[in-house]
């Protein structure tokens, strides 16, 4: 770990190019937002402190870091400035990221880092040179390649528009060169604010040494600044979460289809058929096969189990070993026992099925709770055979080794070995599945 370093996140910005009532930095990319991608790459570089420039009313968004409010837009320059009094006496570096760059990642910053020791330089800007054109500001070096400045993109002209090498909005600053840098900057620019790419030009018109490190990593510094830029970042993030997968053991037949969150765990030997979404902190067992089409969102599969075609398991399932959720069946908040299965057109909801047992097509679990109370639950016991189109209406028992007739509403418990059912009134004739018939 770099000695004395503390990191600075900015995320006071609105992003009003993103037309959204959210701000930019609290959108979501993978089951996280947009910061939160970049405090993961910042905090493993090891900083001894983490400061997050806020605006005012997102304060609530955070937790593990200490704020820092910038109460009004006034340019990257003035959020830095903003954290100068809890940074009082600090003397060491200081890192700066951008807090809408989810696509950084902790090998470029530990790089940054270490250029910048290595340079011993009173600042170090990170560049990038990007296969698209962006909007970003010109890197203008001087002969010896050390930072001559920095121009943004509004207001360079013909020459300096033409520079291909970046600014990232990502620096390395001596607190002790950064400080008197912000205080002689002004907004006599196109933004009309105050630009802390002017501070790192600032140090060197004043004969400060200022380094530049390239970025090898051409997207890591990419940001986010509208709804574009936010797809853009997640097919990137997609592609970096599904080959960590791919190279811990999972197969993922259509890679380029499948979501996965960052916090879904999935062992080896899962298999993620095309068009499947996972989500929630799912958890997915080894020998398991999901999709295709098939939704998991917060859920746990069993090793073994088979999910989809057109399936959404939801929040707080168990689908247990070797188990089965079908062809558009959903299923939530639900225990489904070891080798049981829902295999097609079912809504299972609020309910323990035991081992062995079939849940017939068209089945429906009527989970009602009183005037929004917590839902009833339904208990359908091992070794259980449903019929075509039953509903069970909670809170309702189905004991083991019983047996439901097509068509019917359950009302009351049915006790072991029972057939229940002969619609339009539930009866129930005991014995009936154990019992010698000829019928």
């Amino acid at each position: 770990m770099p000695r004395n370093l503390t990191a600075l996140v900015m995320a006071a910005g609105l992003g009003t190019r993103m037309r959204s009532a959210t701000p930019k930095h609290l959108h979501r990319l993978l089951g996280r937002r947009v910061v939160d991608w970049a405090l993961i790459a910042v905090r493993a570089v090891g900083p001894e402190r983490v400061l997050v420039v806020v605006s005012p009313g997102t304060e609530d968004a955070y937790d593990g870091v200490e704020l820092v409010l910038q109460s009004r837009p006034r340019g990257t320059g003035d959020a830095v400035a903003a954290a100068r009094p809890p940074l009082e006496g600090f003397d060491g570096d200081l890192l700066v990221v951008s807090g809408d760059s989810p696509l950084m990642t902790a090998e470029v910053l530990q790089g940054l880092v270490a250029a910048h020791e290595q340079s011993r330089a009173d600042a170090t800007v990170l560049s990038f040179e990007p296969a698209r054109p962006l909007p970003y500001g010109r890197i203008v070096r001087r002969a010896d390649g050390l930072l001559d400045r920095i121009v943004e993109d509004r207001d360079a002209n013909p020459e300096e528009r033409a520079i291909t090498e970046l600014n990232t909005s990502t620096y390395v600053f001596r607190a002790s060169a950064l400080w008197p840098a912000l205080a002689r900057i002004d907004a006599e620019n196109a933004q009309g604010e105050l630009y802390l790419t002017d501070a790192a030009t600032g140090i060197a018109a004043a004969g400060g040494r200022v380094a530049v490190h390239r970025s090898d990593d051409e997207l890591a510094p990419i940001g986010v600044n509208t709804r574009a830029d936010l797809a853009f970042a997640a097919g990137v993030l997609r592609d970096r979460v599904n080959e960590g997968h791919m190279l811990a053991g999972v197969t993922l037949v259509d890679p380029h289809s499948a979501w996965i969150d960052a916090d879904v765990e999935l062992e080896p030997d899962v298999v993620v058929h095309p068009f499947t979404v996972l989500r929630g902190g799912a958890r997915v067992a080894g020998g398991a096969e999901i999709g295709p089409h098939a939704v998991i969102d917060g859920a746990a599969i069993g090793p073994g189990a088979l999910v989809g075609p057109f399936c959404y398991v939801r929040p707080g399932t168990v689908l247990e070993a070797d188990a089965r959720a079908g062809t558009f069946v959903e299923i939530k908040n639900s225990r489904i026992g070891e080798r049981s299965k829902v295999p097609h057109l079912s809504y299972i909801g609020d309910a323990d099925v035991g081992a062995d047992t079939n849940i017939a097509a068209g089945n429906v679990t009527a989970n009602f709770g009183h005037r929004g109370g917590p839902k009833k639950r339904t208990t359908i016991g091992r070794d259980v055979k449903t019929g075509v189109d039953n509903t069970f209406v909670a809170p309702v028992t189905v004991e083991n080794e019983a047996w439901i007739w097509p068509g019917t509403v359950v009302t009351d418990d049915v006790p072991s070995g029972a057939l229940a059912g002969f619609p339009p009134r539930q009866v129930n004739r005991e014995g009936y599945v154990h019992r010698d018939r000829d019928d």
